[in-house]
């Protein structure tokens, strides 16, 4: 398969830099200094489970310089996808799959307004990463997943084939039973970010400071009371489980959405909590 990585941060960079490291034909979409480094001298990511470095990478800033790709993954920011739809609606070929890793519920109907349904498969991804300056890319918690399926949740040979490229590239992955389910049960655990951010703490202080801990678990249970309401099939105890997973961060670990608040730079909260807020209302 032909590959190419829209936005080689933390997430793009990782997993992309994996299945580049496998001898795949991957091509990433970067930015800035970081595109001159990646060109220069390569991507360097570091991990907790190993370090290691591509010298040769393909990569560009500008999608039209991607060619005929089969599998296009982005790793661009929740607030980024309406953006990046455009760009990709004249690029898509008739079976080239877009396969969104973005947190929220909301990336796959946002591509669908700009590109066909039939090109797009669900997905979402657990690891914490950031790129560490020009051209590294730092991997420093959490075991890196990548969950995906067909938006009607049949299992087919393309997700059958991305799975192989997958396992080929050492990533754990998952064909999803429920893709809607698993990106609701993301959704529950990745909106305590935004608790982190107004809170400026580390998810080790979250939740272990009674008061604190007591706002992770109800909004925890908002975001499942919700999904209920609007039909998701999530088995009850997703609750406890969120809680154990979000128990098993670096104590000193912060979300990416609150590093962004606390930068100052744009964030995914009004696609992640913010969406939480309006379904809410209307349902």
């Amino acid at each position: 398969m032909k590959i190419a990585i829209i936005g080689t941060g933390g997430v793009g960079g990782y997993f992309g830099g994996k299945i580049a490291h496998a001898g795949n034909d991957v091509t990433f979409l970067a930015r800035g200094e970081h595109l001159k480094t990646i060109q220069t001298r390569g991507l360097t990511v570091k991990s907790i489970n190993g370090e290691f470095n591509i010298d040769k990478v393909k990569a560009t800033d500008e999608i039209h310089n991607l060619g005929k790709t089969d599998l296009i993954i982005l790793g661009v920011k929740a607030w980024q996808i309406k953006g990046i739809a455009k760009e990709l609606s004249g690029f898509v070929c008739d079976d080239s799959i877009v396969l969104p890793l973005q947190n929220g519920v909301t990336a796959v109907d946002e591509l669908k307004d700009e590109i066909n349904q039939k090109n797009i498969i669900g997905g979402l991804c657990t690891i914490f990463s950031k790129i560490e300056s020009p051209g590294v890319i730092n991997h420093f918690g959490v075991e890196p997943t990548m969950i995906f399926g067909e938006l009607n949740n049949k299992e087919t040979e393309r997700v059958k084939k991305i799975k192989e490229v997958f396992d080929k590239s050492g990533i754990e992955s998952k064909v999803a039973d429920n893709i809607q389910a698993e990106v609701w049960k993301k959704l529950m655990g990745i909106c305590v970010g935004g608790l982190v951010a107004v809170t400026r703490s580390t998810y080790g202080e979250v939740r272990e400071l009674k008061e604190t801990r007591q706002l992770m678990t109800d909004l925890i249970n908002e975001i499942y009371n919700l999904s209920q309401k609007i039909g998701i099939t999530i088995e009850s105890n997703i609750i406890q489980k969120t809680i154990s997973f979000i128990g098993s961060f670096p104590p000193d670990s912060t979300s990416s959405l609150a590093r962004d608040i606390w930068d100052g730079k744009p964030s995914e909260s009004k696609l992640l909590n913010g969406t939480v807020a309006e379904l809410g209302d209307k349902y």
